[in-house]
């Protein structure tokens, strides 16, 4: 069910119980709708957290621009995703999926009284460590962004979002992101396939102002790990960020690598007992729709978010020079 409609999002509600821990998944918001959280039976987070007792989960479902949002900045995103975290209630524990990865965590930083337990799964946030993204990015001159957005009349429509940011997927590919074969003749196998190719042709237009603040602050310019990033009127600085946090890595991830994934860690206030860390063998997608991945390391990450505050320690104060 919705619970909530934004100009920015749909918050879908998977709630069971209306007590308990919150739970919000913040989808990215690049390419694709949020069904990347919840594709289908065994490819689903969503269901990975339910099978494992987690009762209240919500999913920001971010929605495709359209003119009227042709302005909407990253300050909007984050507002709003402020709204729905008051709607289901602070705090709550914070799953951000790749891009949705950063915006999560620039959150946490931002209202660090709002987020219990932050979860960061192929998150891009130091991009000091080279990816075929981030030179990718570095490569273009800022203008042919500026360009595309001028093109578009304020708007970057998802098939030059496709251009820039990701490449075209084979069978073997969607084989290997759900982590099964779907070429097995099977009418499950067939159905899968079929569903994930209209999932990856549905892309989302996004706002110009969003996409070049995104592409210039986070991809060129570092500003999250640099301690140059202002939320809200605030500058950010990571090592406010004190929650426990799990940071979950693919090893083949040509987008966020395992290094620049991990790299979050060292930027992060949290102390040590209260970080946690994991890989999957997989690609980006394996991250969140894998059937191995759900039913490994998400496992992990379920019984690190219900073990709550008690099995460790009150972080010290940080001492600032």
């Amino acid at each position: 069910m919705i619970a909530l409609q934004l100009a920015s999002m749909r918050l879908r509600d998977f709630s069971r119980k209306a007590t308990g821990q919150p739970l919000l998944i913040c989808a990215p918001f690049s390419l694709h709708e949020a069904l990347v959280a919840d594709f289908a039976p065994g490819h689903s987070l969503v269901q990975a957290l339910q099978q494992g007792g987690m009762d209240r989960i919500y999913v920001t479902d971010w929605c495709s621009a359209t003119s009227e949002m042709r302005y909407l900045s990253i300050d909007s995103y984050l507002a709003d995703l402020n709204v729905a975290v008051d709607d289901i209630g602070a705090p709550v524990d914070l799953i951000g999926l790749c891009q949705g990865g950063w915006l999560s965590l620039v959150y946490a930083a931002r209202f660090p009284q709002k987020v219990r337990r932050l979860v960061l799964a192929g998150a891009p946030v130091d991009v000091s460590v080279p990816s075929d993204l981030s030179r990718m990015v570095a490569s273009v001159p800022e203008a042919a962004f500026d360009e595309l957005v001028h093109q578009g009349e304020g708007i970057i429509s998802g098939k030059h979002t496709l251009r820039f940011w990701s490449m075209p997927l084979t069978p073997q590919d969607v084989e290997a992101t759900l982590q099964r074969d779907v070429g097995d003749g099977s009418e499950q196998g067939a159905a899968l396939l079929a569903r994930f190719e209209r999932w990856d042709r549905k892309l989302l237009d996004l706002p110009g102002t969003f996409y070049i603040e995104a592409t210039n602050w986070i991809f060129r310019e570092n500003r999250i790990a640099q301690g140059q990033f202002i939320a809200l009127g605030h500058k950010i600085d990571l090592a406010d960020v004190t929650v426990p946090v799990f940071l979950l890595a693919a090893e083949k991830d040509i987008l966020v690598p395992l290094e620049q994934a991990l790299a979050t860690a060292r930027l992060l206030g949290t102390p040590p007992q209260w970080l946690e860390q994991s890989s999957e063998p997989c690609g980006h997608l394996g991250l969140f729709m894998g059937r191995e991945s759900l039913g490994r390391s998400w496992r992990r990450i379920i019984r690190w978010l219900q073990a709550g505050g008690d099995d460790v320690a009150e972080p010290r104060p940080r001492i600032r020079a």
